[in-house]
């Protein structure tokens, strides 16, 4: 069923790509006093095949990628489930809780220091934190932090027992996370053609 969802949802954002690019070109046709730019024109086809990579090239994409990695690495190591259940842990995952929490509490401290002391090295060169180096990178930042306290659970609790594991985990969340690919293509395909018509 939500497979489904997700092909008529992908079919309705195509279908308003090209219901765009007509209108565009009818009205630059017909109403060529509202300025609006052909999408049909030579030079809104040169933009449009020419700048392709460029338009899908956003933060957006590489932030939807990494967190997709984290949450493949969230489900194969079964970190959800420890704190879902505390009191029915085993041992070993009960010590495998602790250490990611450890790691997780070092992460957060190595975050500290890299923005919270005086001169530090991920804010600005005025010394703020927003716009930085940290603002910018925050979503890399928060999906290593996910695997990596992900990793160290399935680890310790022998649910990852190999390198082939950690790669199936991260496999297994962009392929779960597949449809939204799509589904961005098709959104910020829309949202640039919006942009260019009307500029």
């Amino acid at each position: 069923m939500r497979s489904k969802l997700w092909g008529y949802i992908a079919a309705a954002a195509f279908f308003v790509e090209v219901l765009l690019c007509f209108s565009s070109w009818v009205c630059s046709v017909l109403f060529p006093e509202l300025g609006i730019r052909s999408v049909f024109s030579g030079e809104g086809i040169r933009w449009l095949i020419g700048g392709y990579a460029d338009i899908v090239a956003t933060p957006l994409l590489v932030w939807l990628l990494l967190l997709s990695l984290a949450l493949g690495m969230v489900k194969g190591s079964k970190v959800h489930n420890a704190f879902l259940c505390l009191g029915k842990l085993s041992y070993r995952e009960r010590i495998a809780a602790y250490s990611s929490l450890a790691v997780f509490i070092v992460y957060v401290v190595a975050m500290l220091l890299l923005v919270a002391v005086p001169q530090a090295v991920l804010l600005s060169a005025t010394g703020s934190l927003f716009p930085s180096p940290f603002a910018s990178s925050l979503v890399p930042l928060v999906s290593l932090g996910i695997c990596l306290v992900a990793g160290v659970y399935g680890v310790v609790s022998n649910n990852i027992s190999s390198v082939y594991d950690i790669y199936r985990s991260l496999f297994c969340g962009i392929e779960q996370a597949s449809p939204l690919f799509l589904i961005y293509l098709l959104l910020i395909q829309i949202y640039y053609t919006v942009c260019y018509v009307i500029t």
